[in-house]
């Protein structure tokens, strides 16, 4: 079985449906409800706080732990635990993209759509790569029983020393 290099910029898989379109108008709060109920999640406190801090700021790339702390230094009163189940609540309805960088650390992206980032070794950021046309020229034979659900480039950069 062989895939061509337009699987870099297209999810074969998708993420997940919502049963409907939500009807933006451009105020986080009400963004963020729309966006859930959307989802098929209820709009708790805590995921409408969290979902405000995350989405309120348009794209970004943000760990637990980053979220967390967003979340304390705003008064939100949530354990890193909520952050956790919260996050992975949304990468699974689709409102998240999860990105992992290596073994231990793992960011959320709000930008949901087919693309890819650097990471910045020195300062432990994310960063997308502005390429849309980006190809990789061959794609690996996939097991018997397998397809590809996604592709995730990222392009570690350090400093020249």
């Amino acid at each position: 079985m062989s895939y061509n290099a337009s699987i870099l910029n297209d999810d074969a898989a998708g993420s997940a449906t919502a049963a409907r379109q939500p009807a933006l108008t451009g105020c986080p709060w009400h963004d963020v409800n729309e966006m859930l109920q959307a989802a098929g999640l209820r709009p708790t406190r805590q995921r409408m706080a969290l979902g405000w801090l995350l989405f309120g700021k348009g794209a970004r790339h943000l760990t637990a732990e980053m979220l967390y702390e967003e979340a304390t230094l705003a008064k939100v009163p949530v354990s890193l635990a909520t952050v956790y189940n919260t996050l992975n609540q949304l990468t699974d309805a689709g409102l998240l993209r999860q990105v992992s960088v290596d073994g231990t650390k793992t960011y959320f992206d709000t930008n949901v759509s087919a693309h890819h980032h650097f990471y910045l070794e020195n300062n432990h950021e994310l960063v997308d790569i502005p390429d849309p046309h980006l190809v990789l020229s061959s794609m690996p034979e996939v097991p018997e029983g397998y397809e590809i659900a996604r592709v995730d480039m990222v392009v570690r950069l350090r400093k020249k020393r």
